[in-house]
């Protein structure tokens, strides 16, 4: 296991900033969450817990095929 930084609520430091995650969701466009994470080098569980975060904040928007979510970046206003 790699050794990371915590921030001052112990929590772990994001590895990736969220133009990282935009980025993977654009080149696989629409992009599933394994995709992304695969991109990214990350779990499939924090590829999808910074999509659904992207999501509130109105970067993403998600939509369901068959059995899976599917992401693609929304365009900025």
């Amino acid at each position: 296991m790699r050794d990371r930084d915590r921030d001052d609520g112990g929590r772990f430091q994001k590895e990736h900033s969220d133009e990282d995650v935009l980025a993977a969701v654009r080149k696989h466009e629409p992009a599933g969450t394994a995709e992304v994470a695969s991109e990214l080098g990350i779990a499939r569980q924090s590829a999808d817990f910074r999509l659904r975060k992207l999501e509130d904040e109105g970067s993403v928007s998600v939509e369901k095929i068959g059995g899976s979510l599917v992401w693609s970046v929304l365009p900025e206003d």
